[in-house]
């Protein structure tokens, strides 16, 4: 699969807004330590690539994962319902492309409460779509995916969500 550089360069001041049907949350994206990751998230929200995608992993006290578009089609009900199965395919879905990994350059790349990381298979620069929001500091994860941003408000938003809720889109703020 080709490796993209996305077009969109970042400034560093772009805030991202993601609507949920629990709320909204308002990321403070990375782009000066993480300036693949956050072009890329940028260009996929504006797109509106998120805008259908249901959240498909959940683990108490870890994270809320989502971004994988073969949730788009499936409802609240049913991905909650998959993502209970062992044998469940959510999880896989991607973009058509993979983005490099930057948790080694990052000098940001914290997994504190918040955090807005790249979801990757075990391979290297294996992230694309899928990314997940930290439930409480998760600082094993920080030597091996990229941290892109930090949760400034909806905290108690991310707390509520679960498998199967939904991305109703991402509206990003400051752009370049």
């Amino acid at each position: 699969m080709a490796v993209y550089t996305p077009e969109y360069q970042p400034t560093g001041e772009e805030i991202a807004v993601i609507k949920t049907n629990k709320g909204d949350v308002r990321v403070k994206l990375d782009g000066t330590g993480a300036p693949v990751a956050v072009g890329n998230f940028i260009e996929l929200a504006n797109k509106g690539y998120y805008d259908g995608i249901k959240f498909h992993r959940y683990v108490p006290g870890f994270v809320i994962q989502g971004g994988d578009p073969n949730t788009r089609d499936l409802t609240r009900e049913d991905v909650a319902t998959m993502a209970a199965s062992p044998m469940s395919r959510l999880g896989t879905g991607g973009p058509g492309y993979t983005i490099i990994d930057e948790y080694r350059t990052n000098p940001n790349n914290v997994h504190e409460d918040g955090a807005l990381a790249m979801a990757r298979t075990g391979m290297p620069n294996s992230g694309g779509s899928q990314f997940y929001l930290c439930l409480g500091p998760q600082h094993n994860l920080d030597s091996g995916y990229t941290v892109f941003g930090q949760t400034l408000e909806g905290f108690d938003v991310i707390k509520e969500l679960r498998a199967g809720d939904e991305i109703l889109g991402i509206d990003v703020e400051n752009e370049a």
